[in-house]
């Protein structure tokens, strides 16, 4: 259980160290670009080998493939609502956008902790963080630039971190004693979840901030997603 919360704080903490590297510090765009194109290249690998491929053999093609499919739908139906209904800069619309991403792979999170060491997890949890990391920062600056204050643009990431800190432990404790197919179910939505934010927002953002070392370094977090991995 301690070494569940130290990986959860590990992880959680990246939100508030780009927040405040956002909203005090400077990063120019292609630098952020570059930072979230590695971090999605890193997600990419990590959604396969240490969510998606241990649910297909934990339980069935059909469980995981399911699963995937239902999380790639809920995210964009969500996604559509605050862009299309609630509005991403009103308040409850920007809490929302900025918790959406990251409450799918925080449950997925605590939901790959139960019954592995930290080295089972290194990847996951390391790509979390580098994806974490660049997207606190480059929303708190345009937070800042909107008029908001860097205090009160640190406080919203700081709440952010606390929900999605829940979101993992809530993934690991309500789910320390479900059965394999379920536990490999729930791994696949919120691995649908994350592929669908990849396409839709990481990606895209990369490529607008960086387009041209965009794909270079989807490349070098998918090579240090695989080194993670290979920590075990």
């Amino acid at each position: 259980m301690m070494m569940t919360v130290i990986v959860i704080i590990v992880v959680s903490g990246a939100l508030l160290l780009g927040a405040a590297w956002g909203s005090f510090g400077h990063l120019p765009d292609r630098l952020r670009g570059f930072l979230i194109a590695l971090a999605g290249g890193a997600l990419v690998l990590s959604l396969v080998t240490e969510l998606i491929e241990p649910s297909v053999e934990r339980s069935s093609a059909i469980v995981a493939l399911g699963g995937v499919a239902v999380g790639a739908a809920v995210f964009t139906f969500v996604d559509y609502l605050i862009d299309e209904k609630w509005g991403p800069d009103s308040g409850g619309g920007l809490l929302a956008a900025l918790s959406l991403d990251g409450i799918p792979e925080n449950l997925a999170l605590g939901v790959a902790l139960i019954g592995a060491g930290p080295t089972e997890v290194a990847a996951l949890a390391g790509s979390i963080f580098l994806s974490n990391l660049p997207e606190a920062a480059g929303g708190a600056r345009l937070m800042v630039q909107q008029g908001r204050s860097g205090w009160r643009v640190l406080g919203i990431w700081a709440l952010t971190a606390l929900i999605l800190s829940a979101a993992a432990l809530i993934g690991f404790l309500s789910m320390e004693n479900a059965g394999e197919r379920t536990l490999a179910a729930i791994r696949c939505v919120a691995a649908g979840a994350v592929v669908a934010s990849l396409a839709t927002e990481v990606f895209p953002q990369a490529y607008r901030e960086d387009r041209h070392l965009a794909g270079i370094a989807t490349a070098l977090g998918l090579i240090l997603a695989l080194w993670l991995g290979e920590l075990r």
